[in-house]
């Protein structure tokens, strides 16, 4: 069955963007030498769960601020969501959605980064509840 791949942040300031995940995730950026800007970025090892993605300069013009999200919600897995949640402001971002329970799940809130687009936090705690 077809799984996710990869993933795209779209920014409007592309070094603040790589600036934010780098502070909050620790994730690698590397410049591709193609005919766009694109960094191609590295989430954690090949030998771990997960994917790696991109981010690119927005393109279009204007603010995306009140209008209604028209993508996917990509989700981290983190091992402190508190701490994360913290991290995201302290990273210059804001929280959407705050801390709620997944039952059986985890922990979930959504953050806000520094160009606007919402992604998802995640720490498994199957006794979230």
């Amino acid at each position: 069955m077809p799984r996710v791949c990869h993933f795209e942040i779209h920014a409007d300031n592309p070094d603040r963007a790589v600036a934010f995940y780098q502070k909050l995730f620790g994730w690698q950026f590397q410049k591709w030498d193609g005919p766009m800007e694109y960094w191609m970025i590295v989430t954690g090892p090949d030998s771990e769960p997960g994917i790696n993605g991109g981010l690119m300069k927005r393109h279009g013009s204007g603010s995306i601020e009140g209008q209604a999200v028209n993508a996917y919600v990509c989700t981290v897995n983190v091992s402190a969501i508190d701490a994360t949640v913290a991290g995201i402001t302290a990273a210059g971002g804001a929280i959407a959605l705050p801390k709620m329970p997944i039952p059986g799940i985890g922990w979930l809130a959504y953050g806000k980064d520094t160009e606007g687009n919402i992604f998802g936090v995640m720490e498994r705690d199957p006794s979230a509840g």
